[in-house]
């Protein structure tokens, strides 16, 4: 979008994803609770309870992903009455809303594979689905925006059928991972009511969690949306630096998630320290290598994301954000992968609640003195708040392990 001629494709794009935001990673409980239970069940050797917690999931996300599909246009003129963003931008965000949603269920049963992958501790799979994913993603993109000329709706294409794919890839290697391995399916175990209510409560606080987390980077972007097209693209282009960010720390909060977790299941305190420890260091090490290749590359990364010149002078203007969020970044993403290891959701929740409140009294209080300046900067002070209350509550986990 940022090399067609109008920034109303970027923002519009920028727009389409908070909207997906809400409605898929609403649901991301499906891909962080799962993990957690099943790094446990595996770790602890409870190979029946482990493959029910992945039907118990699978089920849950078919449902879900069925719910959304059966109420798109409700969910379709909330969110769009919600951003209310500029008249073209409006419309040409209604044109990729109206493509994408058809992917809810692949979207939803992705995020259950990855989940069960990543308990397994097989991340090769992992790997293999984001690249077909995401691998399968750009080529399409390429072929229906550059080369059909289909715009936004060559984009929400694009990604429908990615998502579709790599559903099916996913499936494929799940039942691949465990076919080595031990353990049945019991109809008996997979409805049982403790455990059901165990797969709802750690959900649902994660499912609040996720929301006040998407909540504030939707905030963040209809605040920039207010600020005009010129900033809503320019911060548009600077949070896919962000994104690209997060996926790299979230490699090593995905381990934290599985040894953790394994460890958790077994009781082993020896274990979950070193799991803590390692897992912290390589990302910490791995954050500060991003705030260098973005203080030497930021500008580059920035043209090639966009070709409109006004954008990327907006853009620069606020790099140094980007250059900084690394190191703010990473304790809240270990933190996250530890206490979604080992299943302590209610924590989770109450951090975020408060970091959101904080964030917003940030924004209020920054944006009018600041501009778009106090908008980053209420973003970092969000990032730094989830860090420290996930870390005031950490002693928790080491101390049930007692």
């Amino acid at each position: 979008m940022g090399h067609l001629p109008d920034p109303a494709y970027i923002g519009a794009v920028a727009l389409g994803a908070v909207i997906f935001s809400f409605l898929y990673w609403g649901f991301g409980f499906l891909r962080m609770g799962t993990t957690g239970f099943i790094a446990q069940a595996y770790g602890a050797g409870e190979l029946d309870e482990m493959r029910s917690s992945m039907a118990r999931a699978l089920l849950l996300a078919v449902l879900l992903g069925s719910v959304v599909i059966a109420l798109q246009w409700p969910i379709g003129y909330a969110a769009l009455s919600a951003l209310d963003a500029e008249p073209q931008i409006e419309s040409l965000t209604a044109d990729y809303y109206r493509i994408r949603v058809w992917s809810a269920p692949a979207a939803l049963l992705q995020y259950v594979v990855l989940g069960s992958l990543i308990g397994l501790q097989n991340t090769r799979a992992v790997l293999v689905l984001q690249l077909v994913l995401n691998g399968t993603n750009v080529v399409l993109d390429l072929l229906f925006v550059l080369g059909f000329g289909w715009d936004v709706k060559g984009v929400a294409a694009a990604t429908l059928i990615s998502e579709c794919l790599a559903a099916a890839v996913g499936l494929w290697l799940l039942r691949r991972s465990l076919r080595p391995l031990a353990g049945r399916y019991d109809r008996t175990t997979l409805l049982d009511p403790g455990r059901l209510t165990a797969l709802l409560r750690v959900n649902g606080n994660i499912f609040i969690r996720t929301l006040c987390l998407i909540f504030a980077f939707a905030y963040f972007t209809a605040l920039s949306s207010s600020l005009g097209a010129l900033t809503l693209a320019a911060n548009a282009v600077l949070m896919h630096l962000q994104h690209f960010l997060a996926y790299g720390l979230d490699g090593f909060a995905h381990a934290a998630e599985t040894l953790v977790g394994s460890a958790y299941g077994r009781r082993d305190r020896p274990a979950f320290r070193a799991a803590v420890r390692t897992t912290t260091i390589w990302a910490a090490a791995i954050a500060l290598l991003y705030t260098v290749l973005y203080a030497i590359a930021g500008s580059g990364f920035v043209a090639l994301l966009t070709n409109i010149e006004p954008v990327r002078s907006e853009a620069h203007r606020y790099l140094p954000w980007l250059i900084v969020s690394p190191l703010i970044s990473v304790w809240s993403f270990q933190l996250d992968g530890i206490f979604i290891g080992s299943t302590h959701s209610r924590e989770m929740r109450n951090g975020m609640i408060v970091s959101l409140a904080i964030f917003l009294v940030a924004t209020w209080v920054l944006l009018p003195m600041l501009g778009n300046h106090g908008l980053w900067c209420a973003l970092a002070i969000f990032l730094i708040v989830r860090a420290v209350t996930l870390g005031l509550y950490f002693g928790r986990i080491e101390r049930s392990l007692s």
